[in-house]
């Protein structure tokens, strides 16, 4: 292979670097945005059309799009998919292989974090996850004989040269290398595939021609994937709603992805910019009032002065959004000298010149990436993308800084159950099958309880469907636990909020206890009281029992319908015709999983009502204005019903 080699063909590309590098390949590859498609798609097929070689790829979030099953699914989601997507949308073939559970034997993938769900029933997925804390990856990736490093870059050509900027993926890429230099092993063969479209991110995520030894610039590359922006329920808000109070002005931000994180973003907006209607919503979800006492004590009722410092391994649009809002803006210096006069007052912290946002990856909208572009452009210093040990973590060189910058820190990460002694359940089911990963989760955990005025905040939702009917996620025990119990914080659920540091195992039951779903509070308090771990006089109190979704709705449908509480507080990619189906959608699919609902269902089609307002927009969106065969005549009548009962 020539010195320096620049491609614009992938195959071409593809083809050299097997024939450099021999028969095995060993391919490390970025997590999320940062993965090269159409260089890791060719590889794969060099590899699966040729028994004598072989391929082991490590990596994680191999992102797809969703694939819709056939029927009403397929006909609403395909053509917003192309729409949103693009026509020129490139998938990871071997994700979609692995989740149909078809690779070839000699392809072998390992992922430390799956797409959510995707692979829960891809047995070699599932066989050949490893679970890691994100900050061990790179550690434990330089023991894996890597010959091959490919990653997504953005190329800048300056007065010095070329430059490359690692962008969406400084995280591990920096640490990896890093390692391998210091343990003095061989560097493997890195390869950077140039696209247009990649927000430039300079400071450590900047670095010189040097450092790839291939540059791939295909004459044309497919849009940046983008996630589609999330509804948000009366729940979720409620979660967000209590969430907000948590967060304490001139603190640390670190927030994770979903809806639950869009739910806390657009309430600590609300805080802000509309701070009586908060309070007001505060206290009709919490009339006796112990979310404001929490609240004093953790966080704080009022608006943002001084503002927050981000620092988060996941740089998501809700950072943009409170950025823009005036609320993400208390910068960091890099000289501990400067950040300690800022400290004593001799600085203001709003002061252009140091960062207000540190993260080791970015995934979000295409707004997102634009406005990085933009702020990168107008304010250099205010993003700084670094390696992940240096976001996740506060030991090393910078932990004295770091400890600085994340004063009264507040993490917030999401979880799927939790136990009544305070263990969580974020990644893995009770049999074992993973759902996504720990990821940085554990690390955030651990943080919090190091640091200075550090906390730790899981949300969750009280209750999910489970085989057409409700459970409690929170439970006695489970099988799996991501979070021990012994960094038990707090936990956040739509009905209030947990605070479990320093508890016994008794005031930590309680505790959690006041924010269950009142269906399932005698059951849980009963299993406590026959384990021993609760007295038997205690007695639920009855401002507990009215934890109930109904509840809920009352108390927050006023602001819905205010517009207070929108159902895309950021926007939506869908179109309005899109979003009046939404919920009919919605409807279908959950009356659909359990008998009472499909009886229900069934009269509703026998006798759907009048004609709902829109619904020949919705049938002709949908391509069964005119059905043209007996299928076709049923999903338009389902659809009817859903639209006229959702009306």
């Amino acid at each position: 292979m020539p010195a320096k080699p620049r491609y614009s063909d992938t195959d071409a590309c593809a083809s050299d670097l097997a024939d450099a590098l021999g028969p095995d390949l060993r391919i490390a590859a970025p997590l999320g945005l940062g993965k090269p498609h159409g260089l890791l798609n060719a590889l794969y097929r060099l590899t699966a059309a040729d028994p004598t070689r072989s391929m082991r790829l490590y990596t994680a979030l191999s992102l797809t799009r969703p694939q819709p099953k056939p029927g009403l699914e397929q006909r609403f989601l395909q053509p917003f998919l192309d729409r949103h997507f693009g026509a020129d949308a490139i998938d990871p073939q071997y994700a979609l292989d692995e989740a149909r559970d078809a690779l070839p034997p000699n392809v072998v993938v390992h992922e430390f974090y799956l797409q959510t769900g995707a692979l829960l029933h891809a047995g070699s997925a599932q066989r050949n996850y490893i679970s890691q804390n994100y900050t061990h990856v790179a550690r434990d990736l330089a023991l894996q004989d890597i010959n091959v490093l490919v990653q997504l870059v953005a190329r800048r050509e300056t007065p010095d040269g070329v430059r490359y900027s690692l962008s969406c993926n400084p995280d591990l890429t920096l640490d990896f290398l890093r390692q391998l230099q210091l343990a003095g092993a061989r560097r493997p063969l890195c390869v950077a595939v140039v696209h247009p479209d990649l927000p430039w991110l300079g400071g450590d995520a900047e670095v010189p021609a040097d450092y790839f030894d291939v540059e791939l610039q295909p004459p044309s590359s497919p849009r940046l994937f983008a996630l589609p922006r999330l509804p948000i329920d009366l729940a979720e808000y409620a979660i967000g709603l209590h969430a907000s109070t948590l967060v304490r002005d001139g603190g640390c931000l670190q927030i994770g992805i979903g809806a639950l994180s869009d739910a806390l973003v657009k309430a600590v907006l609300l805080r802000q910019q509309q701070n009586t209607a908060w309070r007001c919503m505060l206290v009709a979800l919490d009339p006796a009032g112990s979310t404001h006492a929490q609240a004093g004590a953790l966080g704080g009722l009022a608006g943002f002065k001084t503002g927050l410092y981000g620092a988060s391994e996941m740089v998501m649009d809700g950072f943009m959004h409170l950025q823009r809002a005036g609320i993400l803006k208390r910068r960091s210096w890099d000289n501990l000298a400067l950040e300690r006069a800022s400290l004593s007052g001799r600085l203001n912290p709003a002061t252009p010149g140091g960062h207000y946002l540190r993260g080791a990856f970015f995934l979000g909208s295409r707004e997102l990436y634009e406005w990085l572009n933009a702020t990168e452009a107008s304010d250099p210093d205010a993003i700084d993308m670094c390696a992940v040990s240096r976001v996740n973590q506060i030991y090393g060189d910078h932990q004295a800084l770091a400890t600085l910058q994340r004063r009264d820190a507040r993490f917030f990460n999401t979880c799927m159950k939790a136990t009544l002694l305070g263990a969580a359940v974020s990644d893995t089911l009770e049999d074992g099958a993973v759902v996504s990963g720990v990821g940085g989760q554990y690390n955030f955990v651990a943080m919090a309880h190091e640091l200075p005025g550090g906390r730790s905040v899981l949300l969750l939702r009280a209750t999910r469907r489970h085989r057409g009917g409700i459970e409690s996620t929170i439970r006695w025990s489970h099988g799996q636990t991501t979070i021990p119990r012994h960094l038990r914080d707090i936990v956040v659920t739509e009905y209030g909020v947990a605070d479990l540091r320093g508890k016994s195992d008794s005031e930590c039951i309680e505790a959690m206890l006041s924010i269950c779903d009142a269906r399932f509070l005698d059951a849980l308090c009963a299993e406590a009281k026959s384990h021993g771990k609760l007295a038997a006089d205690f007695a639920i109190p009855d401002a507990w029992r009215r934890h109930q979704p109904e509840a809920l709705h009352d108390a927050l449908a006023p602001f819905r319908g205010k517009g207070q509480l929108p159902v895309f507080p950021f926007g939506s990619d869908f179109d309005e015709v899109e979003q009046r189906l939404l919920p009919a959608l919605e409807w279908l699919q959950s009356s659909n999983q359990r008998w009472r609902g499909r009886w229900q269902l069934l009269r509703a089609c026998c006798r759907p009502g009048d004609i709902a307002e829109g619904e020949p927009e919705a049938l002709q969106r949908m391509g069964l204005d005119t059905p043209a065969s007996p299928t076709e005549w049923l999903q338009r009548r389902l659809l009817q019903a859903a639209l006229r009962q959702k009306r």
